[in-house]
């Protein structure tokens, strides 16, 4: 559905999101990367596990949740990617740690 309307000659990266390697570019939101994915979906509801993907991408809706170098419910719409940061798709409620 998303895709870059033009290179922008910015350093290229990798990060991998649930397991996968993903090629950005530097300065990119991890948001921005995951619309580009064949599955957009960054987290599912905690209630009825709907799946939600990016939507503002100004850190107000809380859709683009995920899990982002291990740290549970990130706005990934307001983290810059980082060269091997690792992303995982937060699927419905967190688990609480003791």
């Amino acid at each position: 559905m998303f895709r870059k309307l033009h290179e922008s000659g910015a350093p290229a990266l990798t990060l991998t999101i649930d397991g996968e390697s993903v090629r950005a570019e530097a300065g990119e939101t991890v948001a921005a990367v995951l619309l580009r994915q064949p599955k957009p979906a960054s987290r599912t509801t905690p209630v009825h596990e709907s799946p939600r993907a990016p939507y503002c991408m100004m850190g107000v809706c809380f859709d683009c949740l995920a899990i982002v170098d291990g740290v549970a419910s990130t706005q990934t719409c307001l983290t810059t990617v980082r060269e091997g940061m690792r992303v995982e798709r937060q699927m419905g409620r967190r688990s609480v740690m003791p």
